[in-house]
């Protein structure tokens, strides 16, 4: 038989710290880890390490905001969300006092062409600077890319699961709770689109990666002009 554990011995959820504990009551309340993180415009790895780590000090009034317009006014909508956390995310200040730059994850395309970007509201408004490196250098690489985006469901032209929409993507059509659904577009068995072409287009876009993915979009007659764009994401490998 395995030993007890000691009663005096404090359990691992009587630890976590405020930024965790709020993460906590919003996965309770239906939001994914995922979710948190764009809500937070972060990385999903920054919400992991609330709880392995103890980050998360500088978010604790976003998430606690948040949590508020959850619990009590019954938003659900990431967006509005999002839009609340971004009005009580302090950014951290350097030892002269100015504003820390905000630490992200390098977009690395590994040996094989292996890449991946993901942005999320605040990112995409801007443009999706963030991806344009990883598109550039996919292009200077000769590789194939595809990405995934995220809006309202309204903004489709095609219904979920449509051939018409994405053929012969087997992934399947992620539909969210606040009427929005995530779509992918090219894949290594489709072959995917030339990277070189979005490059291009994202040139001729101004650099404004979010604008070039969503004419891309309007052009091959997916989505209506008027939809904006949620969440993004590319990928990128080698063609065999």
């Amino acid at each position: 038989m395995p030993p007890r554990p000691r009663r005096n011995q404090p359990s691992k959820r009587a630890q976590l710290n405020e930024a965790a504990r709020l993460a906590d009551r919003l996965q309770q309340a239906g939001y994914t880890k995922r979710d948190i993180a764009r809500i937070i415009d972060r990385d999903p790895s920054l919400v992991s390490q609330f709880y392995t780590r103890n980050k998360g000090a500088a978010f604790v009034p976003a998430l606690q905001q948040v949590l508020t317009a959850v619990e009590t006014g019954g938003i659900t909508d990431l967006p509005e969300l999002t839009a609340i956390a971004s009005r009580h995310t302090t950014r951290r200040t350097t030892a002269s006092g100015a504003r820390a730059r905000v630490r992200t994850r390098a977009l690395l395309i590994t040996p094989t062409g292996s890449g991946t970007g993901r942005v999320g509201a605040q990112a995409i408004a801007s443009g999706s600077s963030r991806l344009r490196p990883l598109i550039a250098e996919a292009a200077r690489q000769g590789l194939r890319l595809a990405f995934t985006v995220r809006l309202a469901k309204t903004g489709y032209l095609h219904p979920s699961g449509s051939r018409t929409d994405s053929p012969g993507i087997r992934r399947d059509v992620i539909q969210r709770t606040d009427h929005t659904e995530e779509r992918s577009y090219g894949s290594a068995q489709t072959g995917g689109h030339d990277a070189a072409d979005f490059a291009r287009r994202v040139d001729a876009a101004g650099g404004d990666v979010t604008a070039a993915v969503h004419q891309w979009l309007v052009d091959t007659g997916r989505i209506r002009p008027e939809a904006h764009i949620l969440h993004l994401e590319v990928r990128t490998w080698r063609p065999r």
